[in-house]
């Protein structure tokens, strides 16, 4: 049993390095957040900075935000560019099927960077949706697997921030990567913690160039981009195949019996 309902109400208040705090997940035995970097940090500097520091600068940017979970990256996104850009319009899908968790966040504790975004998160929480004249998010209630092929809009940015592929291998797949490259622009930047040979497999099996990125105080991490990033560290996988011929991605098939 990949999931088990039961437990998905399980979980436990957690204060993270950075003085926010995160939940800690009884059904997939991990915490939302890095407890060591903390829940902003992370945020900020695994997904948002690299995200909008590394991709060539437009006016408005269509996000993809896997899971939404407690929102972090989501609002972290809102507080960077209110800070830094704030012309820029993005307009951000995040699926999710914990619908009690989503329900909850109008009464979470976020750190006070978020607290003009209290309108955002109220509305959130009531209607899995906002819009006002700069942002628009729409969270996808259910299955990722089943949502995202349903996403009609090209992506330009990416935050890969399932749990990880040993808890929650169907959101890891080569078959989910497909999936995500499928409703991507060409100049898309995707974001995530796992630096995995399997992860990075399974994107370099549907076209992406693999790079290491290095945040503020932060560990590694993992962009996964179209075409080359000048000043970051290319990963060969070519390289690393003919190194360790066992390294392999992950497949549905592994984990579904059909």
């Amino acid at each position: 049993m990949l999931y088990n309902e039961s437990l998905r109400q399980k979980k436990e208040l957690l204060l993270t390095k950075d003085g926010s705090w995160t939940l800690y997940s009884k059904e997939f035995e991990q915490a939302y957040h890095s407890t060591k970097e903390g829940a902003l940090r992370e945020s900020l500097q695994k997904h948002v900075i690299p995200a909008f520091t590394l991709h060539p600068s437009q006016e408005s940017y269509t996000i993809l935000d896997i899971c939404f979970g407690l929102g972090y990256n989501t609002l972290a996104t809102f507080y960077y560019l209110q800070t830094y850009l704030p012309q820029t319009k993005v307009h951000i899908f995040s699926p999710e099927f914990d619908y009690q968790l989503i329900k909850s966040i109008a009464t979470f504790d976020y750190p006070k960077e978020f607290d003009t975004l209290e309108p955002i998160i109220r509305s959130l929480s009531q209607n899995l949706y906002y819009k006002d004249e700069r942002y628009t998010i729409e969270i996808l209630y259910g299955d990722a697997r089943q949502s995202i092929p349903k996403i009609t809009q090209k992506i330009d940015i990416v935050y890969q921030d399932a749990f990880s592929p040993k808890q929650n291998p169907m959101l890891w797949t080569r078959e989910y990567f497909r999936d995500i490259r499928t409703i991507c622009n060409d100049e898309v930047i995707l974001t995530t913690y796992s630096i995995a040979i399997a992860t990075r497999m399974g994107l370099y099996e549907n076209g992406f160039l693999i790079h290491i990125y290095e945040g503020e105080d932060a560990r590694h991490s993992t962009i996964a981009t179209l075409e080359r990033i000048e000043g970051l560290k290319y990963v060969d996988m070519e390289l690393k195949k003919s190194r360790n011929p066992e390294a392999k991605s992950l497949s549905d098939s592994d984990f579904i019996d059909f």
